[in-house]
């Protein structure tokens, strides 16, 4: 989960647009700017964080245990089929999000940073399994 954890950060190294469109918004000399510049890295930390506890780390768990006996792919795309569900039954809780368009947006955007994470999990995860059955 660690390997998939700092994937999933590495990816916000290119901030997401709602982010970009934020610090553009709050000049760093300006005191009365709505949200400080620091404020809007802390949210991405959180959102990376909070992403990787309720979707990553059991959907990557979930995914390879119903996949367990498949391939590399059929765990991957089991993993990434209960991650996009997850996605899209926390967001709008989370985010008391009404706007369809919007959504989809955030929607895909952490399933595109989250994708590259569990494909590292899978990786490792194959990998530790084959490495166990050579002993």
């Amino acid at each position: 989960m660690h390997l998939s954890g700092v994937i999933l950060l590495l990816t916000y190294a290119m901030p997401p647009a709602w982010a970009l469109d934020a610090y553009g918004a709050a000049p760093v000399g300006d005191p009365s700017a709505d949200i400080p510049p620091f404020v809007i890295v802390a949210a991405l930390l959180s959102h990376c964080v909070g992403f990787h506890m309720l979707v990553q780390i059991p959907s990557g768990l979930l995914g390879t245990r119903l996949a367990l006996s498949r391939g590399g792919l059929t765990t991957y795309a089991a993993s990434l089929a209960i991650a996009g569900a997850l996605t899209a039954s926390a967001l709008p809780v989370a985010l008391r999000m009404e706007s369809l368009g919007d959504l989809m947006g955030l929607w895909a955007d952490f399933m595109i940073r989250g994708s590259l994470g569990l494909a590292g999990y899978v990786w490792m995860a194959r990998r530790s399994r084959v490495i166990a059955t050579e002993s």
